[in-house]
């Protein structure tokens, strides 16, 4: 047995030994760390993508906001979105607050960012759809506890979705808008069981009476959504805004932002700058 073992002991120092030049002298590039949570709402391990600002400690007591990113594994916005972020807290930038932000890498869109449709044809074409709900429960009963617990985390929260995950986004501040405080919501997939989550009566939001809540939505010109009924995705956007503007509730601080020069792929980077510098205008001391 030692001689095996020194045999494969040979066997890997020779490997080692043998490694290109241009691997010498190098050593990984972290831009974050990786968490995996173990949901029993979801029944399934979920992978969370975490970055952490610079100066960052568990020993101070500093408390940094939070930003929930949907879509957020590191091959879909992770990267993109953190990017933004840390920009922007460089000191002569110093639009946002330092923040944790935190990737929620994704499973399955379609099941977790929609709620049931009543149309057949969505159903055959999109069989694991209609289970946002236990999505939203993952999120409140499980995720947000878990980062408070787990990071130095102040009470700010930010939501950030896009296309369906800016669907799921709408239906939480519509259902349960006590969640986060920001919610940055860019070309939300509206036109979702024939655009019926425009016509909910939103009461929750109407009677919302706790912190002041700040909304952006963002759009490009994106056309006709994917649907047998024509919808236009700018213009239920727009009827969203409205809506919201429409329950006169003076803690509901809402912008509408059309970015006509982009589209459905090109709008998230500079919805969400856009973003930044709205809701946080009046935050940030220069």
């Amino acid at each position: 047995m030692v001689k095996y073992f020194l045999v494969l002991l040979l066997l890997v120092s020779n490997f080692l030994n043998a490694q290109s030049p241009e691997m010498e002298n190098t050593r990984p590039f972290v831009l974050g760390r990786i968490d995996q949570l173990n949901s029993k709402i979801l029944q399934e391990d979920r992978i969370l993508n975490i970055y952490l600002p610079e100066g960052y400690s568990s020993k101070d007591t500093t408390r940094y906001p939070v930003v929930y990113l949907l879509d957020g594994s590191a091959d879909e916005d992770f990267i993109h979105i953190t990017g933004i972020y840390q920009f922007y807290t460089f000191p002569w930038m110093n639009r946002v607050p330092k923040s944790i932000i935190v990737g929620i890498a994704t499973v399955d869109r379609r099941r977790d960012y929609t709620f049931p449709t009543s149309l057949e044809s969505d159903k055959k074409l999109y069989p694991t759809t209609g289970h946002s709900a236990a999505f939203i429960d993952f999120i409140e009963k499980e995720l947000q506890p878990y980062i408070q617990n787990k990071y130095k985390t102040s009470t700010s929260r930010t939501l950030i979705g896009q296309s369906l995950g800016g669907l799921l986004a709408t239906q939480i501040l519509i259902e349960k808008p006590y969640m986060f405080d920001k919610y940055i919501i860019v070309s939300p997939s509206l036109w979702w069981n024939n655009g019926s989550l425009l016509k909910v009566a939103a009461t929750a939001l109407k009677e919302y009476s706790r912190n002041k809540l700040s909304i952006y939505i963002g759009v490009g010109k994106e056309g006709l959504t994917p649907t047998k009924v024509p919808r236009v995705m700018e213009v239920d956007a727009n009827v969203l805004a409205e809506k919201l503007q429409g329950l006169h509730n003076k803690n509901l601080e809402i912008f509408f932002d059309y970015l006509p020069e982009e589209n459905h792929a090109t709008i998230l980077h500079p919805a969400v700058i856009n973003a930044l510098k709205i809701l946080y205008s009046s935050e940030m001391i220069r």
